[in-house]
């Protein structure tokens, strides 16, 4: 009988699942901010989809989430803002207003909404 290369015969398929986990945060602002300065949001200051008082903003999953900002419902650019997970006096969402620009108006809605990915994989090997 001459020689053979003997091979190993394997199938392999994975399915991927990407879960996202979206949290949305309300503020209704107290005060007009000018053109040229900042808005901060502590934590505290946010209220939740179900109407209690936030506690904490939740941390952002490395290279697997993201963060939208709109103000009067209008999505801002991410440029304009700076997210910081935790706790009241910790966690804080900045909004800086461009100089020359318009002001936020008193009472104006302001909703910060938190996506979060929670990947799950399922490999079957067949021989």
């Amino acid at each position: 009988m001459a020689l053979q290369l003997m091979k190993i015969v394997v199938a392999a398929s994975t399915t991927i699942n990407t879960d996202p986990t979206p949290e949305k945060f309300f503020f209704v602002t107290t005060s007009e901010t000018a053109a040229g300065t900042s808005l901060t949001i502590d934590a505290a200051s946010f209220f939740q989809d179900d109407g209690n008082a936030a506690t904490e903003l939740p941390a952002l999953a490395t290279n697997n989430s993201y963060f939208n900002v709109y103000i009067n419902g209008v999505l801002q650019m991410e440029g304009n803002s700076t997210y910081t997970p935790g706790a009241t006096g910790v966690g804080s969402l900045v909004f800086s207003l461009p100089a020359g620009g318009d002001p936020i108006l008193q009472s104006t809605s302001v909703v910060l909404e938190v996506v979060n990915f929670s990947p799950t994989a399922n490999t079957t090997v067949s021989t």
